[in-house]
């Protein structure tokens, strides 16, 4: 379930609608990844849910076409190599220009929509660096541990087949001790949160000798997260990384990513102090995506009381799911999770698929069990998750369908 605010207002004003009760208003995203399947439940819902009904909203985004440059001249041969071993000859154009901008030394803050290869924007010039000079550092910080994995395992898959030792690790609270002792020497890349850099990372500087002395990259995800309170103590935290950077002479470059907001720039001088370029011009392709925004049924309209909205999330996705339609579904609370997936397991767990078909995430869960829901996720395993927003920031949505 994902909420739309820019759609509730456009779209209630073309179906003349005079309210929307927002407190049990569901909406899903339906992305035309496989047309024929997708195309066939859009028609079915098109039918069964009527705009101006229980649909008080319904938009449709048209297809776009990706913009394209090459390889920046600076960029390794090797990545190249490696790049185009993966069906890659040219890059975005959003992405070149990024490359470019932090190989001049600029701060840079990438701002476009998700699953638009944002990785690549701080991945591909920070391993040129570190293959042009073995002692460079760098810092990854992202606000959930599962996007953590998430872009671990990318990263590690690219170094990989690189073939290079370039040492990359996670430091977060699922490190086991005496692996950390072993990153703090050799890891070029250290992969992080907040919370971590806070309590186990800075009071402890000087175990940290050599990533200070040589941090030349940090890298902050997921920038528009940090907003608020929050986001105030994180600017206060970016302020005592760059003390103790200068301490041991160290002058670290800035990449910020976000997805789109209306002030990325001002937003990211702010939290850095530091004067950042902009890269907000889009080049990757979109598909095509219907966006529905569903109200449930008022039962009693005298005392404004809708139906039940557990029980309307869990119909929905029972009917995706049920036309093979892979599906994510985001809850309020870690209770009313384990409610919808309790629900939804007994639908489709009982000799209908296989085990595991359905799966719950929350905080709360052993780390090996949640790198095994982000795994099914990605190879296709799980069909349905059913969510709180740990995952939001955490899973690449691009391969899912509604």
């Amino acid at each position: 379930m994902i909420t739309y605010p820019g759609l509730i207002a456009k779209s209630a004003r073309r179906a003349d609608l005079c309210s929307i009760d927002l407190k049990y208003c569901l909406s899903y995203i339906v992305d035309m990844a496989d047309e024929k399947t997708i195309q066939q439940q859009i028609d079915r819902l098109m039918k069964q849910y009527e705009l101006g009904g229980d649909v008080v909203a319904l938009k449709y985004l048209e297809k776009t076409d990706g913009k394209y440059e090459e390889f920046p001249v600076s960029l390794n041969y090797r990545i190249k190599e490696v790049l185009e071993s993966r069906g890659i000859d040219r890059l975005y154009s959003h992405q070149s220009e990024s490359i470019e901008s932090i190989l001049e030394g600029k701060n840079v803050v990438v701002v476009t929509p998700t699953a638009s290869g944002k990785t690549l924007c701080y991945n591909l010039p920070i391993l040129n660096q570190i293959l042009k000079k073995p002692e460079t550092r760098a810092m990854y910080l992202f606000p959930t541990k599962a996007l953590s994995q998430d872009q671990m395992d990318e990263l590690h898959s690219l170094i990989t087949d690189l073939g290079e030792d370039i040492k990359t690790y996670t430091y977060d609270g699922d490190t086991p001790d005496d692996a950390r002792r072993a990153i703090r020497g050799v890891g070029h890349i250290i992969i992080t949160n907040p919370d971590m850099l806070h309590t186990g990372i800075l009071p402890h500087h000087t175990k940290w000798v050599k990533l200070f002395e040589n941090l030349k990259y940090i890298v902050i995800d997921e920038m528009h997260y940090y907003r608020g309170v929050f986001g105030s103590h994180l600017a206060n935290l970016f302020r005592r990384l760059k003390r103790i950077a200068a301490f041991y002479n160290s002058n670290p470059q800035f990449i910020l990513c976000s997805a789109t907001i209306a002030n990325p720039k001002e937003l990211a001088e702010t939290m850095i102090e530091e004067e950042v370029t902009i890269v907000d011009n889009n080049g990757a392709p979109r598909g095509e995506k219907y966006f529905f925004f569903y109200n449930p049924p008022i039962v009693n309209r005298e005392l404004g009381i809708r139906a039940n909205y557990i029980n309307t999330a869990r119909r929905l996705t029972t009917d995706l799911i049920d036309n093979d339609i892979s599906t994510i579904t985001f809850a309020t609370s870690r209770l009313n999770v384990e409610i919808l997936t309790r629900y939804l397991k007994e639908r489709f767990d009982k000799g209908i698929t296989d085990k595991g078909y359905i799966r719950g995430y929350r905080g709360g869960y052993l780390p090996l069990v949640r790198r095994e829901i982000e795994r099914g996720l990605r190879d296709g395993g799980i069909k349905g998750v059913v969510s709180t927003n740990a995952l939001e920031l955490g899973i690449d949505i691009g391969s899912l369908e509604a």
